[in-house]
């Protein structure tokens, strides 16, 4: 049976096996030709002569016998011709399963990078988020402690103007405060000399002179005095939550000053802001009947608004826009005029006994520093948010300030708000909110609603391909094929 071959072209049922199996390096008649080479093998003895045809064929089937020794059965499948030859060498399964491993190496470091990216910005963003609030928190915070800490001072010592040049003369640190940073996160570190004549420069290119020192921190040295007098007689008349609402007013006086001084761009939604605030202002007057301290108090709160707002007016229009260190620079020379030229006004008011205390010990040194310190703190703040974050995070800490004195007013001295204060302090805070809206917040607002129709859009057609290509495939399971009309 080994020697007659079989219909099909295989010598032996061997044969068959190996073709059916699949065997690396099969071909027909291998399996007899292997049984020969042996044969012809054993039969040679050492030493002896082999007969021709026996080195002949066993110098035709060394390769073959090679093949065999280094051959291994394949598990996965195989692409074969009909006769049942294998086309793909072990070479070229190994440089392919090299490449495959390789593209897939690829792809998972690309996979892992893509991930480490994506931490990453998620880390960043989260933290700048933290920042932001704790920004926000800060700037409210001081605020709300700087004017509670006014109603409790106001209780053993009533000298506002006295409290307002103390507070004053602090922002002399400013500066020194800002250069102590500037040496801990600067890599190429100034001399103070050096520093200062750098931030002079917001006075003029010349710096700051004596002539200079005299025409521009004079006006704004007595606005900055001013309103901040007159919010200290606000809150000997109203509640800090009343104060604090009042006091929001001032983004809407600086509209007004810029849009008639400055001629800024007008804008309807700052006019209705604009008009809520004063209806707001109106509506905290009438809260007593427009008589005794109510309306002397709204009088002085808005009075500070509006010299806070002209403070602001005047700035924009002679000094421009100013970064940390120039902002820096100005409020301490304010601080330094306020204590060689204000000095006198404190002193004037004790002798006249418009502002008398008597003992000395009897002052409330503690709380005057910490009305102070919560000051500097509110007013470097703001300086420092502004060039670290978004002016508007400052504005959301300044108008947060009010529902946190109605907290404190609430929970600690149980102040009960009728409703038409109420509703003046919530139209104000609206009125506020409204002015922070950008110049162009309509055309971004049309922007974003465009884009989210576009959106809706493409997902609509998104999810009309998927049932399309659905029902297609449900149609072809079920034997039906969709033909195209012409």
């Amino acid at each position: 049976m080994d020697g007659k071959a079989a219909p099909n072209g295989v010598a032996t049922i061997e044969d068959r096996i190996l073709r059916i199996t699949g065997y690396y390096g099969y071909y027909p008649g291998y399996s007899s030709q292997k049984s020969a080479s042996r044969s012809s093998v054993i039969q040679c003895k050492p030493g002896g002569n082999c007969p021709s045809r026996h080195r002949g064929m066993t110098r035709q089937l060394s390769p073959l016998s090679v093949a065999e020794d280094s051959a291994a059965p394949i598990l996965e499948l195989q692409n074969r011709s009909p006769s049942g030859i294998c086309r793909h060498s072990r070479v070229e399964r190994q440089s392919r399963s090299g490449e495959e491993g390789t593209q897939t190496h690829t792809e998972s470091s690309s996979q892992e990078d893509e991930g480490q990216t994506r931490c990453q910005s998620c880390t960043s963003t989260f933290l700048k988020l933290i920042w932001r609030f704790l920004i926000i928190l800060s700037v409210s915070s001081s605020w709300v402690g700087t004017t509670q800490f006014v109603k409790i001072t106001f209780e053993t010592f009533d000298c506002p103007f006295f409290m307002t040049w103390f507070s004053t003369n602090w922002n002399i640190m400013i500066f020194p405060i800002y250069y102590s940073g500037h040496l801990a996160t600067a890599q190429e570190k100034q001399s103070p000399i050096k520093k200062f004549r750098e931030c002079s420069r917001i006075f003029g290119e010349d710096g700051l002179t004596l002539k200079l020192f005299l025409k521009r921190t004079a006006p704004f040295s007595i606005l900055w005095t001013l309103t901040n007098y007159l919010y200290l007689l606000a809150l000997k008349k109203l509640t800090a939550t009343d104060v604090s609402a009042l006091f929001c007013c001032n983004k809407a006086f600086v509209f007004l000053l810029s849009w008639i001084v400055l001629k800024d761009r007008f804008m309807g939604a700052r006019i209705v802001a604009a008009i809520m605030a004063i209806t707001g202002i109106v509506m905290m007057a009438y809260a007593d009947g427009f008589q005794g301290d109510s309306i002397i108090g709204v009088a002085y709160a808005v009075g500070s608004a509006s010299t806070s707002a002209l403070y602001k007016v005047l700035f924009k229009m002679f000094l421009g826009s100013a970064n940390f260190g120039e902002a820096a620079h100005f409020v301490s020379t304010l601080g330094f005029f306020n204590f060689i030229f204000i000095s006198i006004t404190p002193i004037i008011l004790y002798f006249t006994k418009v502002e008398y205390w008597y003992p000395f010990s009897a002052v409330p040194w503690g709380y005057l520093c910490g009305v102070a310190g919560l000051w500097l703190a509110f007013n470097i703040l703001v300086n420092v948010g502004v060039v670290l974050t978004y002016p508007i995070l400052i504005s959301i800490g300044t108008v947060l300030s009010v529902p946190g004195n109605a907290a404190v007013d609430l929970l600690k001295h149980k102040m009960i708000f009728s409703v038409v204060r109420l509703g003046a302090t919530i139209i104000i805070c609206m009125g506020f909110l409204l002015m922070l809206l950008p110049e162009e917040w309509d055309e971004i607002t049309l922007r974003f609603i465009n884009s989210l129709k576009e959106k809706k859009s493409e997902d609509h057609s998104e999810e009309m391909t998927e049932s399309s290509v659905h029902t297609r495939s449900r149609s072809r399971a079920n034997g039906a094929v969709s033909i195209p009309l012409a």
